[in-house]
């Protein structure tokens, strides 16, 4: 397969093998990591932009790191602290900073930013998160799963809350195309957008996984291996937080609901930062069963990974 150079704007861009590679990779260079490697020097003599127009504490501090250990210098770039706090276009800043750096990490409030970015750079554009995908978080969940669970195929995914969050569209993608029957419980205006679901469902077909949409939430998570849940309320939806409030709780992933489950072990999943009492219990953050800390740990190695995988 060949990364090199090519863009990470979103999972449905790649394939299921190709898929399956990043996810590989980051357990193989976790692995490397947990033996004491800290240096790889792959990417020795390189620079990374990092151009964030949202806050960040894991996404941030994971790329710096991991750009680092290959040996590559991270260019932290806010927007308050660029020219595009005043005005400059997207495709001004993208041109120039291609001629200076060997790849761009942009976390940006809209989607089309990256497109953008990416149609003028001619170096990669990776996506760090936008308003519609996260690709680099759901090539660390997939692995967590990996190596929480001993493989994705087959397992039972289930996304719980607002299905069109962009963890969400990337999680759905990702899962489905290592096999795992995958589920989204959400309410009803709250689904995957439709591109999202046609290749979720296609990517399930080529990999023996399934994917659906459910309503009733405790019917959802019946037989879950993975319970995965997100804030209600991202940057750009304050307008809408308090009916999200109220549409979302009866989907709250508390005590109650993982009764729902049944006899069986599972864990459970969040990207972080959470909302507690809100999406997710203290009590089941905090419980045996949460994967969240191993899970906000593998995003240093899937950095790593996706790095040294695309920047040429």
């Amino acid at each position: 397969m060949v990364f090199k150079g090519r863009d990470l704007l979103s999972l449905l861009d790649f394939d299921v093998d190709e898929i399956r590679i990043m996810v590989e990779e980051t357990l193989r260079s976790k692995m490397e990591y947990l033996a004491g490697r800290r240096e790889w020097n792959l990417l020795r003599g390189r620079s990374v932009a990092l151009i964030f127009e949202k806050p960040s504490t894991r996404t941030r501090t994971s790329f710096e790191v991991a750009a680092f250990q290959l040996g590559a210098y991270p260019v932290y770039i806010s927007k308050k602290d660029s020219q595009l706090s005043r005005g400059e276009p997207i495709k001004d800043t993208a041109r120039v900073l291609s001629r200076y750096v060997d790849a761009i990490v942009a976390r940006v409030l809209k989607h089309e930013t990256l497109v953008e970015m990416a149609k003028y750079s001619d170096k990669p554009v990776i996506n760090a998160l936008s308003d519609l995908f996260h690709p680099t978080q759901a090539i660390g969940d997939v692995a967590t799963i990996k190596e929480k669970l001993g493989e994705v195929k087959e397992k039972r995914v289930v996304f719980v809350g607002d299905g069109r969050d962009n963890v969400a569209h990337s999680l759905v993608l990702a899962s489905t195309s290592l096999g795992a029957h995958v589920k989204v419980v959400t309410a009803p205006g709250y689904e995957p957008l439709d591109v999202v679901i046609a290749s979720a469902e296609e990517r399930a077909r080529k990999s023996g996984g399934s994917f659906s949409i459910e309503y009733d939430p405790c019917k959802g998570v019946r037989g879950a291996d993975v319970i995965y849940t997100d804030v209600w309320v991202s940057m750009g939806f304050e307008d809408e937080a308090e009916k999200r409030r109220r549409d979302l709780m009866p989907y709250q992933v508390n005590e109650k609901l993982l009764k729902c489950v049944g006899n069986k072990e599972f864990i459970v999943m969040h990207c972080l930062p959470a909302k507690r009492g809100e999406e997710i219990v203290e009590e089941v953050l905090e419980s045996p069963r949460s994967a969240v800390w191993d899970q906000a740990e593998n995003k240093l190695h899937s950095a790593r990974a996706i790095l040294s995988l695309f920047v040429p």
